[in-house]
């Protein structure tokens, strides 16, 4: 590949991102406290954060403090995940690792509530984070986890990321060991994978109570 002509990407922008199912709005704590909190309190609350580096709040105020600090960065780049059909944010995910010069981002920071996880609104979101990256003309989009969380390996898989190894002894996360298990999606990969994900976000593969017609196929 030449890249001779390569002069790097911009930063995303800290602006709204619409779905047909779900909106990302940039994290704003006056808007989105409480819907986050009540998400983040929501039964199975323990497994949603076992593998983040926070912990589960333990109250309003607890949750408000990080909840400042997040909204004010720039990098992680945090947006809340709002329901369309309700107005609820019920979620929150991160453009994070930002490398204009290499044209490299990555999602993390994923904490997708009981009321979106494992269905079309979560799956729109990071298209739509995807779709993001690649429209700015980044060339490398990256999704890491503990290796230990199969849950978000079998994740990464079905949404067209590629396995790429393990980082052993990556982090030191909550007093334990963490290998980091690596996948990416390159720029020559995304047009294949964008019309998969277009076929299955259409509304008619979807029945009346929201769930799939057809899989996720690419």
């Amino acid at each position: 590949m030449n890249l001779t002509d390569w002069k790097g990407v911009s930063r995303p922008e800290r602006a709204p991102l619409n779905g047909r199912y779900v909106r990302l709005e940039p994290l704003d704590p006056a808007r989105h406290s409480a819907d986050l909190f009540a998400s983040a309190q929501a039964g199975g609350a323990e497994d949603r954060f076992r593998y983040l580096f926070e912990d589960v709040p333990a109250d309003q105020a607890q949750f408000d403090v990080w909840l400042e600090k997040a909204a004010a960065g720039a990098d992680p780049l945090f947006f809340a995940v709002i329901d369309r059909s309700t107005g609820r944010a019920e979620g929150r995910q991160a453009l994070m690792r930002i490398d204009t010069a290499h044209g490299v981002i990555e999602i993390g920071n994923i904490l997708w509530g009981p009321a979106i996880a494992r269905s079309r609104m979560a799956t729109e979101a990071l298209y739509l984070f995807a779709c993001t990256a690649f429209d700015m003309g980044y060339r490398r989009f990256e999704w890491k986890c503990n290796d230990d969380n199969e849950p978000s390996k079998r994740a990464a898989a079905r949404f067209g990321f590629t396995f790429e190894g393990i980082f052993r002894q990556h982090m030191v996360v909550k007093g334990r060991n963490r290998d980091t298990a690596w996948f990416s999606i390159t720029d020559t990969e995304w047009p294949r994978l964008k019309a998969g994900f277009e076929t299955w976000l259409q509304p008619d593969n979807f029945d009346a109570d929201g769930r799939q017609v057809n899989r996720l196929a690419f």
